[in-house]
């Protein structure tokens, strides 16, 4: 399976925002943003030029980054989304969010997006009573998602629950049991991705 080994503290720092991708960490005084808030290498703290290209560019490696999906995946999920009826950027959003691996993070069952992901991948969720391990399966409303009985990971996933705050108006979630439920799908007005999706279409579209 692909996936992104690159320093997590730096995509931070390379999109000048906390995109949150290593839990508790990115809550602390040790956030690497807050710490060194220019972007990484040689001419990080350099003047760079604000083409539009560029504003776009950011846009869509931000969300690659926040969401946790490498970039043949990403323009996979574009095509999708401008193949659906409505607006597509908000497509686009929706089916990032509807990922297993972001409703976990999203239900508190995971302290990063990368924890969520990887406990996916060890096949410690259920969904509908049916064990799935792709972090992409796309979840629909009224989907149940739990903890599987036998496994290992209750306390990883009961101190991720601790971190969380609140939940996402589109879902249920049940700490105590470890159970969630998704109520609808997302709107934009739900989802609080720090990104400008028309910038990302506007980059496809050219």
């Amino acid at each position: 399976m692909a996936r992104d080994t690159a320093p997590q503290c730096k995509q931070c720092r390379r999109e000048s925002e906390k995109l949150f991708l290593k839990g508790e960490r990115c809550l602390s005084d040790k956030c690497a943003v807050e710490r060194r808030s220019y972007p990484p290498g040689e001419h990080g703290r350099g003047r760079i030029k604000q083409s539009e290209y560029l504003l776009q560019l950011r846009e869509k490696q931000k969300a690659r980054r926040y969401y946790q999906v490498l970039e043949k995946q990403f323009h996979q999920y574009y095509v999708e989304a401008s193949r659906r009826q409505g607006i597509t950027g908000e497509n686009l959003l929706r089916l990032l969010e509807t990922r297993l691996d972001n409703v976990v993070y999203r239900l508190g069952f995971g302290a990063s997006r990368r924890q969520a992901r990887q406990l996916v991948r060890h096949a410690h969720f259920l969904v509908n009573g049916r064990k799935v391990d792709i972090p992409s399966y796309q979840v629909r409303p009224d989907d149940v998602i739990s903890v599987k009985p036998s496994s290992k990971a209750v306390e990883t996933v009961r101190a991720a629950t601790d971190l969380t705050s609140a939940v996402a108006p589109w879902l249920l979630a049940d700490h105590d049991n470890l159970t969630g439920k998704i109520l609808r799908l997302p709107e934009r007005d739900d989802i609080d991705t720090p990104v400008q999706e028309q910038l990302i279409i506007e980059l496809y579209s050219k």
